[in-house]
């Protein structure tokens, strides 16, 4: 067993490694790319006067870098899975995909990719029913629920998973309402990783925080493939995150940002942490609760705002805080409640 254990340890800790070493490597090209095809965003904020104002810099600034970790991810999956079929053997060790632990987070991370990358292409050519181009919110909106929703049949009717972890209580039944917890949870983790992408490195940073947890909690609850696919996420997000952070090369975009979000609440439920993952995603539970307080401050209080601008990280920029300084406190915020979130998890089991 301990042998098991320290060899599923070195397997996932090759990978992840192997993962940034490529990421690394592959950034230079994809930069090329981005710059020459997405190194146009110049988007409408005439809505966000306080946004724009701050950010006025950064127009032209290529989007889409998120196609750096989403490329190397989905190309290590293919890579190593046809391996695996051809010249079955020692490439069954560095094989991470499996039917059971990762089809749904891979096959959810690419589709939510692609779509991403449709909107920051739309944004691009300044297409599409959203100012400046691009998707609606609606729009977002609708595809967040299809992917719910066909995740949610396929957890309950398919796997027949029908039960909630509650730490230090342990496994409830809770027959159909598993459907609309799961619904909620890809929901809003979608939703509040888009909200969160809005400063250099932040969106990353948080979500390597995330994912680090979630491959933790997936590698002790012996989901060695699922803690290999979270590791390879690690390794890319890292070498992306080298090139992202202030003054970033290239922003995410939508490509990235719908892709980590999505992928964050499909772990989350198929390592049954959904009621610890707010720890695990803290900021991005943070920077949603600020946009929807100041969506109803201003329907209820005649135009009045809580903050002076939303999602909240704008409001610190605003108050006169750094973009970094922002950024490098809300990773710090976000490492110390994953640390909590596993020690409730550990404790728990």
């Amino acid at each position: 067993m301990q042998s098991m254990l320290l060899s599923e340890a070195v397997r996932v800790t090759i990978l992840t490694t192997l993962s940034f070493v490529i990421a690394l490597l592959v950034t230079p090209l994809w930069f090329k790319f981005l710059k020459k095809y997405f190194g146009k965003q110049l988007r409408n904020y005439t809505d966000a006067p306080v946004y724009s104002e701050l950010h006025k810099n950064k127009l032209g600034t290529p989007t889409s870098g998120g196609l750096i970790f989403v490329s190397t991810v989905i190309g290590m999956a293919i890579f190593f899975d046809v391996m695996n079929h051809l010249f079955d053997g020692v490439w069954h060790y560095f094989n991470f995909v499996d039917r059971a632990e990762t089809y749904l987070p891979i096959a959810a991370f690419l589709i939510a990719a692609l779509l991403g990358l449709l909107d920051d292409w739309l944004g691009v050519l300044k297409l599409g029913g959203a100012s400046g181009g691009g998707l609606k919110i609606r729009q977002k909106a609708v595809f967040y629920m299809i992917v719910a929703l066909v995740g949610a049949w396929w957890f309950y009717f398919r796997l027949g998973w029908n039960v909630l972890e509650i730490p230090f209580v342990g496994s409830v039944t809770i027959g159909w309402w598993y459907i609309p917890i799961f619904i909620f949870i890809i929901f809003a983790a979608a939703f509040s990783a888009n909200e969160t992408d809005g400063l250099d490195g932040l969106l990353g940073g948080v979500s390597l925080f995330a994912f680090v947890s979630l491959a933790t909690v997936a590698f002790v609850l012996h989901r060695y493939d699922l803690a290999a696919f979270s590791g390879v996420v690690i390794g890319a997000l890292l070498a992306f995150l080298w090139f992202n952070i202030y003054p970033a090369k290239f922003f995410m975009g939508d490509t990235g940002s719908m892709s980590l979000g999505i992928t964050i609440g499909v772990i989350a439920m198929l390592t049954n942490t959904t009621l610890i993952l707010p720890f695990f995603t803290v900021i991005l539970v943070i920077e949603s609760l600020s946009v929807i307080i100041q969506i109803a401050s201003k329907k209820l209080r005649r135009g009045k705002k809580v903050f002076r601008s939303a999602p909240i990280h704008h409001h610190f920029e605003a108050l006169g805080w750094p973009e970094s300084q922002v950024t490098m406190r809300f990773w710090i915020i976000s490492a110390v409640f994953c640390a909590l979130g596993l020690v409730i998890f550990f404790l728990s089991h």
